[in-house]
């Protein structure tokens, strides 16, 4: 059934390019949800027209904010009680994996259910349905006897990944990847892995958040002096900006299907990409404060995986999110190990549709993945005054850039605790 070398390290230290097909591990399907779109092609207009997602909002205890808001119909693919049963985080999951199933042209009934890998990064889950419940209870003097059932399998940390296997009936392994703001990266690179080691044969992966479902994540931001405000909404996720003054916090999702390049190949499915390089390090520095040294060693890294130089690549998918010091750090490990690329471009998405915590990284990179075809990075918004600390060469402000070539793109995310993540997908020709 599979072609594992007797060596697992050289499986992994190998360049894609020279691995056997059922080793290359391919992008066949994309189901999001974002701020700004509900599937691939609307998101990909709206970035490239310009289109944020950010809008006002207000939260019990918090008051009135801003926030990324999705306006998928949650309807589509579960009943209503299912929905009142489960969690927001579960419903985008579900939304998201029946999409890009649907997208991969693969239809539940003809899967081999008990070969399918659900891997979803998670920023966090559970304070949401803690905060409800605790609220809840605190209309009856807080007598926990009306405490909800619901309750535990809501708030297992497993809970989105579960959802989706319950829905589609998947009885191959699922669970989540807790990895901060870096997790829709990490759901990637898990899936990665096990569909080399033949652990499933199809990988549903990303990453999910319902982060703005509860009050304590802004008023945590906001107590640490880094909660985005703005007289328009649609402004204030500014990175790069001299005036940024912190993150707008965003829900959302976006799952990939995954497959091995033999798998792929022997149905015809339509490719988006093959992943060709990964990496993940931590800073080991702060709970919260980034390290540029540390981050400019995962793209290095990443780089030495794909067996690729820095000029290679044609478009950095940036973190930024529009913190002071995060944007600063970044900019300097960009600028350190892409300095010296006269083609090499860059941009964030963030800026459009806020932070979508453990949905980042994912959403992040489907929103690049066009460029495959239309030679067109989208560019970063709302920089009205560049930050020259965050002075990055090719940084497109603005207006869409048309590039001569996109044949890599990397993918960079960013969490707290100091974990560090980087893909690194390569067009497929032909």
């Amino acid at each position: 059934m599979n072609n594992l070398p007797a060596d697992l390290s050289s499986l992994f230290a190998t360049p894609a390019s020279r691995l056997p097909d059922d080793q290359r591990v391919v992008l066949t399907g994309v189901g999001l949800t974002a701020p700004n779109g509900n599937n691939l092609v609307e998101y990909r207009e709206n970035l490239l027209a310009g289109v944020s997602g950010v809008e006002p909002y207000e939260i019990r205890y918090f008051g009135k904010t801003i926030a990324g808001i999705c306006h998928f119909d949650a309807k589509k693919y579960q009943s209503r009680k299912d929905i009142r049963r489960g969690t927001r985080a579960g419903s985008i999951g579900v939304y998201c994996a029946h999409e890009a199933l649907a997208d991969a042209g693969l239809e539940r009934e003809n899967l081999t259910v008990e070969r399918v890998g659900v891997y979803v990064g998670i920023t966090e889950h559970g304070n949401v349905e803690t905060e409800n419940e605790v609220y809840e209870i605190s209309q009856f003097d807080y007598d926990t006897s009306c405490w909800s059932h619901h309750h535990n399998p809501r708030t297992v940390a497993n809970n989105p990944a579960g959802e989706i296997s319950l829905n589609l009936g998947l009885t191959g392994p699922h669970y989540t990847v807790g990895a901060a703001c870096a997790a829709g990266n990490a759901g990637l690179i898990q899936a990665l892995q096990m569909l080399r080691l033949h652990e499933c044969d199809l990988a549903i992966a990303g990453g999910v958040s319902e982060s703005i479902h509860t009050f304590g994540i802004f008023a945590s931001f906001n107590s640490q002096g880094a909660l985005a405000t703005h007289d328009d909404p649609t402004k204030a996720s500014r990175p790069f900006d001299k005036n940024r003054n912190g993150i707008v916090v965003s829900e959302g999702g976006c799952l990939y299907t995954l497959e091995r390049l033999s798998d792929a190949k022997k149905r015809n499915a339509k490719i988006y990409g093959e992943i060709v390089g990964y990496a993940m390090n931590t800073d080991a520095t702060d709970f919260v404060l980034p390290n540029a040294e540390r981050q400019a060693d995962c793209l290095r890294l990443a780089l030495k995986k794909a067996n690729l130089a820095p000029e290679e690549i044609d478009l950095i998918s940036t973190h930024a999110t529009a913190t002071p010091s995060g944007d600063t750090q970044e900019s300097r490990a960009i600028n350190e190990v892409f300095g010296g690329c006269p083609t090499t471009y860059v941009n964030n998405t963030k800026s459009y549709i806020g932070h979508c915590m453990g949905a980042a990284g994912a959403l992040e990179l489907a929103g690049n993945l066009g460029s495959f075809d239309d030679q067109l990075c989208h560019p970063t918004i709302n920089v009205d005054d560049l930050d020259p600390e965050c002075a990055i060469k090719n940084l497109v402000l603005g207006d869409p850039k048309k590039i001569e070539k996109v044949e890599y793109i990397l993918n960079m995310s960013f969490g707290m605790l100091g974990t560090n993540s980087v893909v690194i997908v390569q067009k497929m020709s032909g």
